[in-house]
């Protein structure tokens, strides 16, 4: 099958652990990896923000990435876009229009508006993976939401025009009814996880501490870690690593050393930066309980790393996290932004290994029998298949109209 995914902001060629590049990279990166090793031809389109990029890379995977020129050839906050994507989507429906695919797969908002509007010339069927919806950003960030004022308009239009939207969790699918798409309309597609590369078994880091926490994640206020620093004032003899961000300058690294001092721990507070995907593996197994601790998460790959690794995890219930931590088996569900619960959980865990264990061996069965990335791919493509056999009678009885 030829599958076009377009990804506007996210470039799954892109380092993780900016402001920007992040879950949807990898979910965009991973799974058009896997759809090539199915035997599938995969071109991801996402947009140009080096002069320097080529048109075209070759992954060693055998997807083809292309940089589409659409606004300025330097990075954009990804907020800032929407005012480029007509020029996206005119660039998109020129190649489709000469190569047409037989789906499209747009990941994020502004890429479903982009792939709606290009596939209408091409008659080609979009699948839509809003991967978070502004919805629920609204709800949970306020006034400090800086998305476009037309997002959530937007979605629902995109919700409306796509053949299929594929969720990444049960919660959205809910959000999306009360946007108006139809259930009959949408699918739950998780994230997978790398199982070759996260395993139980293999090296890990030295702890600092008889005990240590590990946080994954963009330094964003929204990923909560300040609610794990709070909580690391009632857990002693304990350090906390966060691992994200782009340097020591990060705006968002320096207040939370301010608070981390502030609370008290700055001496077991250790901000990592970005850590490579090679090294990622060992970081988790030197964790006694990897934490998510996000305001809200529309799926979230860290927690299903530190399954894979045999590693428990204590997350908050909100959101995806809900569906891959499975509470009091795989680890613990709390509630969002409250740090007594989250330190009381932590104190519990921390002095019954055993419990540890399990969950740790539980969370890596897990993994391995529902979230490879293999696997999915082929629930991916079984959603590709029904909306191209939807739309096969579709345009048989167009046909016979003309």
């Amino acid at each position: 099958m030829r599958i076009a995914m377009v990804s506007e902001h996210a470039n799954p060629l892109a380092a993780l652990g900016g402001v920007d590049a992040g879950g949807q990279n990898l979910h965009v990166a991973e799974l058009s990896a896997a759809l090539a090793r199915a035997g599938h031809r995969v071109t991801v389109y996402t947009r140009r923000d080096d002069p320097d990029q080529p048109d075209e890379v070759v992954t060693p995977s055998g997807v083809a990435v292309r940089h589409i020129t659409a606004g300025p050839r330097k990075p954009v906050p990804k907020d800032d876009l929407l005012p480029y994507m007509n020029d996206f989507a005119l660039r998109l429906e020129q190649d489709w229009l000469a190569q047409p695919p037989e789906v499209v797969h747009a990941h994020f908002w502004m890429s479903g508006l982009a792939s709606v509007l290009a596939a209408k010339s091409a008659g080609v069927p979009v699948v839509q993976t809003f991967h978070a919806l502004g919805v629920v950003k609204r709800r949970h960030q306020g006034e400090a939401d800086t998305s476009p004022p037309d997002r959530v308009r937007i979605e629902r239009m995109v919700g409306k025009h796509a053949a299929r939207i594929a969720a990444t969790c049960s919660d959205e699918v809910f959000e999306l009814i009360r946007m108006g798409v139809p259930r009959s309309a949408i699918s739950v597609v998780p994230c997978g996880v790398d199982l070759e590369r996260f395993t139980p078994t293999g090296p890990a880091e030295a702890k600092g501490a008889p005990h240590r926490l590990v946080a994954v994640g963009r330094l964003v206020p929204r990923k909560g870690f300040s609610t794990a620093i709070a909580a690391l004032r009632a857990v002693p003899d304990t350090e906390l690593v966060i691992a994200g961000g782009s340097d020591d300058h990060d705006e968002e690294a320096n207040r939370l050393r301010w608070f981390a001092k502030r609370m008290g721990v700055a001496d077991r507070v250790h901000l990592r930066g970005a850590v490579s995907r090679d090294e990622m593996p060992a970081l988790m197994r030197s964790a006694d309980l990897v934490l998510c601790t996000p305001w809200y998460e529309p799926f979230g790959i860290v927690p299903l790393e530190a399954m894979a690794c045999g590693v428990p995890v204590v997350a908050s219930a909100v959101g995806g996290l809900t569906d891959t931590v499975v509470d009091g088996f795989t680890g613990a569900l709390v509630p969002p932004r409250q740090p007594g619960p989250l330190a009381a959980k932590i104190r519990e865990l921390l002095a019954d290994p055993v419990t540890r264990e399990a969950y740790g061996a539980a969370g890596t069965d897990r993994a391995s029998a529902r979230y490879s990335w293999d696997r999915i791919a082929a629930d991916t493509f079984r959603v590709y298949s029904n909306v191209l056999s939807a739309s096969a009678p579709a345009a048989m009885l167009a046909g016979s109209d003309s």
